[in-house]
């Protein structure tokens, strides 16, 4: 069905299932295909007829700001703004260079303190579970021990909000002019950042965000972190798929014991 439709739309259609049906209901006479045939594929969805499923179908899109209380829109439409910021600011051949790092290095580190500390830890998860020597470093005097033993052979991700984290840029600086490769995820764009990281990713910031009064300072990084995960999975997709799923039989197993 869905064939029929590319062949028969002249406009290009990006074909995720919301699109793929909104040309459906608005076109379909246009498209020369009858209520009739539309009513039968709705019938073997489980629904009573097409108009039933044209209903559903609307009815995802009501808006429900209505119900909304103030703090609940503010909330929702600080998490839709970081997001749309994110795509200002995305460049994925930086990204591509990221996971060519990561492809190379022998250890890789990350580094942060407070909610940028969390978001640390779980890159540090998610990567371990796809084969990367990855740790994360949170304590400030464990930064400035590990900066002594960086080398070519090292990859460093260093991550602050503020970009002013004294503790994170030491061990950048120290791991920069030891030959590792040194990468900052900061919101705070800064000219000197250049002379000791090989990237500077920006993600997107509000006021305040790293207070964390309003909204979890961690959504952008994270965001940002999955960018690289999803692409540096990608570079040998069948083989990290597999080793993330031997890490879920592992887990498995250990619960059953």
């Amino acid at each position: 069905m869905e064939r029929y439709f590319v062949d028969s739309v002249a406009v290009p259609v990006r074909w995720d299932i919301c699109i793929c049906w909104e040309v459906i209901f608005r076109h379909w006479e246009r498209l020369y295909v009858s209520e009739a045939s539309l009513s039968r594929f709705a019938k073997k969805c489980g629904y009573r007829g097409y108009r039933e499923f044209v209903y559903q179908y609307e009815e995802t899109f009501v808006e429900k700001e209505e119900s909304m209380t103030g703090n609940t829109r503010m909330i929702l439409n600080a998490y839709q703004e970081l997001l749309n910021k994110t795509y200002s600011l995305m460049d994925e051949s930086q990204i591509a260079r990221i996971s060519r790092y990561l492809n190379k290095a022998e250890r890789v580190f990350v580094c942060g303190r407070g909610s940028s500390g969390f978001a640390a830890e779980e890159m540090e998860h998610r990567f371990m579970r796809i084969g990367v020597d990855i740790d994360s470093i949170q304590d400030s005097d464990l930064m400035r021990m590990q900066a002594v033993f960086q080398d070519k052979r090292s990859l460093v991700f260093g991550i602050s909000v503020s970009g002013e984290t004294e503790a994170v840029l030491y061990l950048l600086k120290e791991a920069n002019k030891r030959g590792a490769k040194t990468v900052l995820l900061t919101a705070k764009n800064r000219g000197i950042f250049d002379r000791f990281c090989d990237e500077v990713v920006l993600f997107p910031s509000l006021k305040h965000l790293n207070h964390g009064n309003v909204i979890s300072p961690q959504f952008p990084i994270l965001v940002m972190i999955d960018i690289i995960y999803s692409s540096y999975v990608e570079q040998d997709k069948f083989a990290r798929e597999i080793l993330h799923d031997n890490t879920l039989r592992a887990l498995e197993m250990g619960q059953s014991l």
